[in-house]
C-alpha cells in the first residue's frame, strides 16, 4: 500500500549514524518508480554513484562504466519504489553489481510481494499504524504550538477522522496539517462529514488527500495541479518552479508584499508546510510524494498532459500545459498529436536528452508558428536539434518565459525584442552564443535573465533600462564605464561580475550601487592574467563594488590588489556564512575574518604572498568571540605559508578557532607550526583533510586534536613519520600517496580506528603483506583494512 513510509524509512536507515561506523566506500539512492527500463536504471545507478551524467546508450558500455565504479568498493545502494516483477531483468541489473566488496548492500522498497521475491533477499512488512500511534501523529501536526490537547469536542472528531485514515501515516500528516489552518469546531465536523471519504478505491487516490487539497485556497490549488507535469519521483528546484508560476501569471501580488517572488516563496511554503511537497536530499531541490503526485494529475485532468506518462499517448485537444520525459527510448509518432492542442500554454522538457523524438524538427517549426497562446516554452537540452531561433518567435505575443537553455544556438533573433510580455529567458550552457541582442532594452518585463557559460563578453547598451530586472545571474564588464549599467537595476539573489579588471575608474563602480541590492550571492572575478596598472586603484574599485548587509555568500577571485577593502571584516557583512579568496595572489595578508560573526565556511586558496597568518596580521580579529560560527576552514595552494601563529590563551579562553569547528583542509603549503595550538587547547575538530604539504613529519610539533575522529593524508611525497599520540577518538584514517611514508607506529593504531585505508605507500605495504605477520597483528582489531 502507498503512503506506509516504506521511503521514509528507507531514508532513516540511509541517514543513520551507524550507517558512517560501517565505512561504505559508495553511498547511492535511486528512485526507480513504475517505468522500468534495464538500460535507464542501470544508468541512474551509475550516475548516482559517479554524480556526472552519462549520455551512452550502449548497455554493455554503462555495465562496463558502472562495474569499473563498485569493484572492489563496500557499497550501500537504495533502490526506491521498485514495481518490475520480470525476474530476468532484474538480474540483468544487479550483473555489475555483483563486483562489489564483501559487505555491501541493497535497500529496496516495493509494493508488490513479488519483487521482493525477485530479490531473494530478506523481506520487512510495513503495516498500517496501530490507533495510539495515529493519535501521536496526527496530533503532532494539527495541534498548534500553543495548544497543549485538544477539548473533549474536538478530540472525539479528531479521533474519527483518525480512523478514516486507515493507519496510514501520509494521510494522518496531511489531514492534521489542514485541521491545523481550522480553528473551529465547525471546520472539523466538515471535514469528518465530507463525501470524499468515500471515495470509490478504483480511483487510486487517498481520501484524506483530496481533501487537503479541497480545502486550499484557489490560488493555492492551481499552483498544486501544474506540478502534474512532473514525473513521479522528480527532484524539483524550488526558485525554478516559482518561476514556472510566475509566468503563467498564478502569482497574485499582496499588499503586504511587493516583490513577486517572495510572493511565490509564500505559495511554496505553504503547500511545504501542508505536506504536499518534501523536501529532497539536496538542498533547494524537493519531491511530491508519489501518491500526490497523482493526486496532482487527478485533480489536474486534461488540462496537464504528461507525455508518454498519462492516459496513453493521444494528447488532448483540451491540454493547456504539456511536459514529456525522454529517456532513450524511441516514441512512436504519438506526439504529432500535439498540434491539435491549439490553446497550449506551456510546452516543458523533463530532461536534458531528448534523443528519439522523431518528430523533433518537425515539431520545433510548429511550435513556433501555430501555438500563439504560448506562455512558457523550453526547449532546454534539444542541443543540436535547435541552431537557430527563427524569426517567428516575436509572433509569440503571449510569451512569458523562454528557456534555450543546452542548445546549440550562435545568436538570437531580433524579432525576439518584440516579446514584450516576456518575463523570463534562459540562455545557459549555449556554449556557441556570442552576444546578447542589442536591443534586449525593449524587454521592458525582463525579470530574470540567465546565460552562464555562454561566449557573451559584453552587455548590450542601454542595458540599464531593464528596470524590472530582478534575477540576473552574471554581468560582463566590457569597457571602462559599462559597470554604470547596474545602477539603477533592483537585481535580487545571485550576481557574477566578470571582467572586473575592467573598471579603471573607482567612481564607475561606486555607481554601480551594489551596496543598495538585495544579492545574497556575489562573485566578483578578475581576469587571472591581468596585470594592474595601479594596485591602489585596484583596491579602491574593490572598495566600491561593497555589497549590502543582505549579503551571504561571497567569492572574490584573482583580485590584485595587496590588501582587502574594509568592509570584508569591519561588521559590514554580518550575515556573511561563506566566503572563498581565490588566486589573490598580490596580498600579503589576510583581512580580520574572525570579525565575521556568521561566516561558517572559508576557502582561501592560492594567496601566494601568505607567509604567516596570525595574531600580527589581525586574522582572528580583536574580540573573545572570534569565528563565532566556523563549521569548515579550507587552505589549498599556499605556496609560500610557513607559519601558523596562534593567539595567547588568556586572549582567547576556548581557544583561537572556534568550539564548533567540524573540518578543516589543508592543501600545498609547508606549514612548520602546531597544528595542535592552532586550533586551540581543547578543540572539537572532527575531520582533517591534509593534501600536498611539503614536510618530512605531520605535525612538526605538539598533537593532532584529540577529537579527531577522521584523518585523510593525501600525496605528500616527502612524509616520513606521522604523529598519532592522543587520537583516541579516531575512527577512519586513510593514507594515499605517501611514498616515503616508513611505518605505521610500534604500539600499533588506536583501538578506536575501524576503517583503514592505505594506497601507494611502498614502504609501509612491503611490510603489511601476510595477515600471519607480526606486524599485521598491530592492526588486527580493524576490520577488513585496505593496504595496496
Amino acid at each position: 500500500m502507498g503512503g506506509l513510509g516504506k521511503t521514509t524509512l528507507a531514508q532513516h536507515v540511509y541517514n543513520d549514524p551507524k550507517i558512517d561506523v560501517a565505512k561504505f566506500d559508495i553511498k547511492a539512492w535511486v528512485c526507480v518508480s513504475d517505468h522500468f527500463d534495464v538500460l535507464t536504471v542501470t544508468k541512474t545507478i551509475l550516475e548516482s554513484i559517479a554524480d556526472k551524467k552519462y549520455d551512452s546508450g550502449n548497455l554493455n558500455m554503462v555495465h562496463k562504466n558502472l562495474k569499473e565504479k563498485l569493484s572492489g568498493k563496500k557499497f550501500l545502494l537504495v533502490l526506491d519504489d521498485v514495481w518490475n516483477e520480470k525476474r530476468e531483468e532484474w538480474e540483468v541489473v544487479q550483473t555489475p553489481l555483483n563486483d562489489g566488496a564483501p559487505g555491501s548492500r541493497i535497500l529496496v522498497t516495493t509494493r508488490a510481494e513479488k519483487v521482493a521475491s525477485n530479490m531473494r533477499s530478506k523481506v520487512h512488512h510495513l503495516k498500517q499504524l496501530e490507533k495510539d500511534e495515529c493519535w501521536k501523529v496526527f496530533k503532532k501536526h494539527a495541534l498548534k504550538d500553543d495548544d497543549l490537547e485538544l477539548n473533549d469536542e474536538k478530540k472525539k472528531i479528531g479521533r474519527s477522522i483518525v480512523e478514516k485514515c486507515k493507519g496510514l501515516p501520509l494521510a494522518l500528516k496531511t489531514i492534521g496539517c489542514l485541521l491545523y489552518t481550522k480553528a473551529s469546531i465547525s471546520d472539523w465536523k466538515s471535514v469528518l462529514e465530507s463525501d470524499i471519504w468515500n471515495l470509490p478505491k478504483e480511483l487510486g487516490i487517498i481520501p484524506a488527500l483530496l481533501l487537503s487539497y479541497q480545502h486550499l485556497p484557489s490560488h493555492l490549488k492551481r499552483c498544486f495541479a501544474y506540478c502534474a507535469l512532473f514525473p513521479k519521483d522528480y527532484e524539483f528546484d524550488k526558485k525554478e518552479l516559482i518561476l514556472l508560476w510566475m509566468a503563467e501569471d498564478f502569482l497574485r501580488h499582496s499588499q503586504h508584499i511587493e516583490n513577486v517572488e517572495e510572493v511565490g516563496e509564500q505559495y511554496f511554503d505553504d503547500l511545504l508546510t501542508r505536506s504536499f511537497f518534501l523536501q529532497s536530499s539536496i538542498k533547494m531541490r524537493f519531491v511530491m510524494h508519489d501518491l500526490l503526485n497523482d493526486l496532482a494529475k487527478y485533480v489536474g485532468g486534461n488540462f496537464c498532459f504528461m507525455f508518454k506518462f498519462d492516459k496513453g499517448v493521444r494528447i488532448p485537444k483540451t491540454t493547456r500545459h504539456f511536459s514529456f520525459s525522454i529517456d532513450n527510448e524511441v516514441y512512436d509518432d504519438g506526439m504529432g498529436s500535439l498540434i491539435d492542442a491549439k490553446r497550449l500554454r506551456s510546452f516543458i522538457p523533463m530532461t536534458n536528452n531528448i534523443d528519439g523524438l522523431p518528430c523533433a524538427l518537425i515539431l520545433i517549426d510548429e511550435l513556433f508558428s501555430k501555438f500563439k497562446f504560448l506562455r512558457v516554452l523550453s526547449l532546454s537540452g534539444f542541443g543540436d536539434l535547435i541552431t537557430e531561433v527563427p524569426d517567428s518567435v516575436g509572433a509569440l505575443k503571449q510569451l512569458r518565459s523562454l528557456d534555450l537553455s543546452y542548445t546549440n544556438i550562435q545568436k538570437l533573433p531580433d524579432s525576439i525584442c518584440l516579446l514584450f510580455n516576456l518575463l523570463i529567458l534562459k540562455l545557459n550552457y549555449c556554449s556557441d552564443l556570442e552576444e546578447l541582442p542589442s536591443n534586449i532594452h525593449k524587454l521592458t518585463k525582463l525579470h530574470c535573465l540567465e546565460f552562464e557559460n555562454t561566449k557573451v563578453t559584453k552587455m548590450p547598451m542601454h542595458f540599464g533600462e531593464l528596470k524590472n530586472l530582478h534575477l540576473l545571474d552574471a554581468f560582463r564588464v566590457h569597457s571602462e564605464s559599462s559597470i554604470k549599467q547596474l545602477g539603477g537595476l533592483n537585481l535580487h539573489g545571485s550576481l557574477s561580475i566578470y571582467q572586473v579588471q575592467n573598471i579603471v575608474n573607482p567612481l564607475d563602480a561606486l555607481e554601480a550601487n551594489l551596496k543598495d541590492k538585495q544579492l545574497v550571492e556575489l562573485g566578483l572575478i578578475w581576469n587571472s592574467n591581468h596585470v594592474p596598472n595601479d594596485a591602489r586603484e585596484e583596491k579602491e574599485v574593490l572598495e566600491n563594488l561593497q555589497p549590502s548587509i543582505h549579503l551571504e555568500h561571497l567569492s572574490i577571485w584573482s583580485y590584485h590588489g595587496i590588501e582587502f577593502p574594509s568592509w570584508l571584516f569591519d561588521n559590514s557583512l554580518s550575515n556573511l556564512v561563506f566566503l572563498s579568496l581565490n588566486n589573490c595572489k598580490n596580498c600579503l595578508c589576510l583581512p580580520s575574518l574572525g570579525e565575521l560573526s556568521s561566516l561558517k565556511n572559508l576557502e582561501i586558496e592560492g594567496l601566494d604572498g601568505i607567509v604567516s597568518i596570525g595574531v600580527s596580521d589581525g586574522f582572528y580579529g580583536s574580540n573573545s568571540s572570534s569565528f563565532a560560527s566556523m563549521e569548515r576552514l579550507s587552505f589549498r595552494n599556499m605556496k609560500e605559508w610557513e607559519e601558523w601563529e596562534c593567539p595567547q590563551v588568556e586572549m582567547f579562553e576556548e581557544g583561537s578557532l572556534p568550539s564548533n569547528l567540524k573540518e578543516v583542509s589543508l592543501s600545498s603549503f609547508r606549514l612548520i607550526t602546531s597544528l595542535r595550538e592552532a586550533l586551540g587547547a581543547e578543540p572539537c575538530l572532527e575531520r582533517l583533510y591534509v593534501e600536498n604539504v611539503d614536510t618530512e613529519y605531520f605535525p612538526d610539533e605538539g598533537l593532532l586534536p584529540p577529537s579527531l575522529t577522521f584523518l585523510r593524508i593525501f600525496n605528500c611525497p616527502n612524509l616520513k613519520k606521522l604523529d598519532y599520540k592522543g587520537l583516541s577518538h579516531l575512527s577512519s584514517l586513510t593514507i594515499i600517496r605517501c611514498f616515503n611514508l616508513q611505518c605505521l607506529p610500534e604500539e600499533g593504531l588506536p583501538k578506536s580506528i575501524s576503517f583503514l585505508e592505505i594506497r601507494s605507500c611502498p614502504l609501509i605495504s612491503e611490510r603489511y603483506q601476510n595477515p600471519q605477520d607480526q606486524d599485521w597483528k598491530k592492526i588486527a582489531h580493524i576490520k577488513e583494512p585496505i593496504i595496496v
